[in-house]
């Protein structure tokens, strides 16, 4: 009896003992590492251990499950880990006044109800994943280093009171669900880069809000100025726009000029600037009809190289580069004016007018051509440019459409996009109008902007910026005299590039947008081989078509049209990048069987380092850094998986790819005579 009692105990006692769960043990133990095992962390072990058995410093919680973490104010540095996600009973996250580096991680604990990471040094920009965060009642982002614009994800946020984002680097306009923060009371924006109106936020319940120091315009909405705390001072505002609840007294001085006085050189003062603003527009609009389209291409070959990737990780050394882009930039926007001979005349509304140095640099590295819209051209025109839609001038056929090179007389290049007639029923040109209005709202530096459309006599054609070096599918699948083989770096560029791309489709676009047709034939490369997404806009044909992505592409679980999705798009960008790693074809009958899908061949490989050296495409000739390779199969091992509930969503692949530049410490700058093709205007690649 002795002895079943003491086994008895034996086997109660370490139960008792170790109450922590598993998933949280682990996530607190990744997130050890990830600082870097620090000695404040007293109690913390590098393996295993009892968060709610012992005392782990700063650790709390309620039974077996950590519900508060408090970690404010200790000197920490390196960063939070990967495994947050586990955390699903943590209400309560602290990180603040510490020295915590890069991203803020995607996967945070789900339940938070308070978040603070302020005064530390993260970078990159506010997670998508906290718009799943249906409880935060408190985030406090506030004094990093976060850039870029928010995405329109605080939709499904009724409990959220209060926002510190202030003193990072944010731009962009403020998203349209900031309007649905029913339950916001104090927002703190100070000392970014936003920029826009501010009436999204008239119909908050706010009691304290700060807006200094950024780039809004617009007036003040009258709801705003009734709140008991505001701060606008520092930004663009009409009248009213300074308020910072001051009182404001008029001072009177007896030996001043007398009111009428005053009024009058106010009012000669007016009259004066008016005069001059009109003696100004009519030179500008004197230089505007003189203006005719410049070729885009020859302008490209005139611009210094500047890759995608360094813009984006390198901020501008100094305002000189940033004017000549910006005048390049504007000599951009004015070669897409229509010329006579189209019989379409420009909007005086979408003239550029020229940006200051700060404006410029906020829109740099956000979206591409803004100002641009889709504009109409005539079928006379069109067919006149292409020959008739001559043989000669295909570029290349699809499920949707055949593409033609239309080419005019002044030079200007354009690539036209005629889409066949069935698919529209009945010829319905009112969805024809509709799906151009949807296409026209994408803007992004890494996906093919619409320019141009056309409906008439049945033809539905939509027009688009020429991209002479043709396709990624170009390029690593058709080797000829024209190219040379795409080095790593420039690889590396193309792959973030279109993860941005798809990124914005999915994540910043709202509603989200899914692509369903990405392959390496739709990225588009341009003279500085940057990507350019096309097809962007267009995934309601590939439901109606009975033709999907092709063998090699589609993610297994896309059996029929509907089954497209954001993971599956991500699935099909791990396939390009496979493409970029390999330099393969996705699907190839002239391979051994083994080897034909790519995916399956490859896939088994992408952890084995000995394997990997052997997969990577032979034109590198071996010139590629180990360890970046290493990094990229890791992210291309993550789309590919067959399950899509384990695909990560596209801002995490972009902040893996990110991390990759950075790590390897790449020079994005690469030469590109070692990687580009000829100038030859008449190269007919495919669009």
């Amino acid at each position: 009896m002795v002895w079943f009692f003491l086994v008895l105990v034996g086997i109660l006692v370490p139960a008792v003992h170790a109450k922590t769960e598993q998933g949280d043990v682990s996530a607190l133990t990744v997130m050890y590492g990830s600082l870097n095992y620090p000695s404040q962390l007293t109690g913390w072990k590098k393996s295993g251990g009892d968060p709610c058995g012992d005392e782990w410093k700063g650790i709390k919680c309620s039974g077996s499950k950590v519900t508060e973490i408090k970690l404010s104010d200790l000197g920490l540095a390196g960063s939070m880990g990967y495994q947050l996600s586990s955390l699903t009973s943590v209400t309560y996250f602290d990180m603040s006044k510490n020295n915590l580096k890069g991203d803020i991680p995607y996967q945070l604990p789900p339940n938070a109800q308070y978040i603070d990471f302020s005064k530390n040094g993260m970078t990159g920009t506010v997670p998508y994943s906290i718009s799943l965060m249906s409880d935060l009642k408190h985030l406090d982002l506030g004094h990093n280093l976060l850039k870029d614009q928010l995405s329109d994800m605080f939709g499904k946020m009724p409990k959220l009171n209060y926002m510190d984002l202030s003193d990072n680097d944010l731009s962009g306009n403020l998203p349209q669900s900031f309007g649905s923060l029913s339950s916001l009371k104090t927002l703190n924006l100070q000392n970014n880069k936003f920029s826009g109106p501010i009436d999204v936020l008239a119909k908050l319940p706010l009691e304290s809000l700060n807006v200094q120091n950024n780039r809004f315009t617009g007036a003040v909405p009258q709801k705003l100025q009734g709140i008991a705390t505001i701060q606008t001072g520092g930004n663009s505002f009409t009248s009213g726009g300074n308020l910072n609840r001051q009182d404001h007294k008029d001072v009177k001085d007896g030996k001043g000029m007398s009111g009428t006085t005053i009024a009058m050189i106010v009012i000669g003062v007016l009259v004066a600037l008016v005069l001059l603003l009109a003696l100004l527009s009519r030179k500008s609009s004197s230089s505007s009809s003189a203006s005719h389209f410049l070729d885009e291409e020859k302008l490209s070959e005139r611009r210094s190289f500047t890759p995608l990737v360094s813009r984006e990780l390198e901020p501008p050394s100094n305002f000189k580069e940033l004017k000549s882009l910006q005048s390049s930039a504007s000599i951009r926007v004015k070669s897409l004016q229509i010329s006579p001979s189209m019989g379409v005349k420009r909007p005086v509304s979408e003239k550029m007018s020229s940006l200051s140095d700060a404006e410029f640099a906020n829109r740099l590295n956000v979206r591409r051509s803004t100002s641009i819209r889709a504009i109409p051209y005539t079928l006379t025109d069109l067919q006149a440019a292409t020959g008739n839609f001559a043989t000669g001038r295909l570029l290349g056929e699809g499920s949707i459409g055949r593409v033609y090179r239309a080419k005019y007389p002044d030079g200007k290049v354009v690539a036209v996009k005629k889409i066949d007639s069935s698919l529209f029923q009945n010829g319905d040109p009112e969805g024809f109008s509709e799906m151009v209005t949807s296409i026209s709202k994408l803007h992004h530096q890494n996906i093919a902007e619409l320019i141009g459309h056309c409906s008439e006599q049945g033809h539905n054609l939509l027009v688009y910026d020429y991209f002479r070096n043709g396709s990624l599918h170009d390029f690593l699948h058709l080797s000829d005299d024209y190219s040379k083989p795409l080095t790593w770096n420039t690889r590396i560029r193309i792959a973030l590039g279109t993860a941005r791309a798809v990124e914005y489709l999915h994540e910043v676009c709202s509603p989200s947008s899914v692509h369903k047709n990405i392959k390496s034939s739709n990225i588009l490369l341009d003279v500085e081989l940057n990507p350019h997404l096309s097809d962007c806009g267009l995934a309601i044909f590939h439901e109606r078509t009975s033709q999907n992505l092709g063998v090699g592409y589609n993610a297994p679980e896309c059996t029929k049209p509907s089954a497209y999705s954001l993971k599956s798009d991500v699935y099909s960008f791990g396939v390009v990048m496979l493409e970029l790693l390999t330099g393969r074809k996705p699907f190839d009958g002239s391979k051994p069987k083994i080897e034909q899908s790519l995916v399956r061949w490859a896939t088994p490989q992408l952890h084995d380092i000995d394997a990997l050296a052997k997969m990577v495409d032979p034109s590198l000739r071996g010139l590629y850094p180990p360890k970046s390779l290493s990094r990229f199969a890791d992210v291309i091992a993550l789309c590919v998986q067959s399950e899509p509930e384990f695909r990560p969503p596209m801002s995490e692949v972009v902040q893996a790819l990110v991390r990759l530049v950075q790590r390897s410490n790449m020079n994005m700058r690469d030469d590109l005579s070692t990687s580009r093709r000829t100038d030859d205007s008449d190269q007919s690649d495919y669009y």
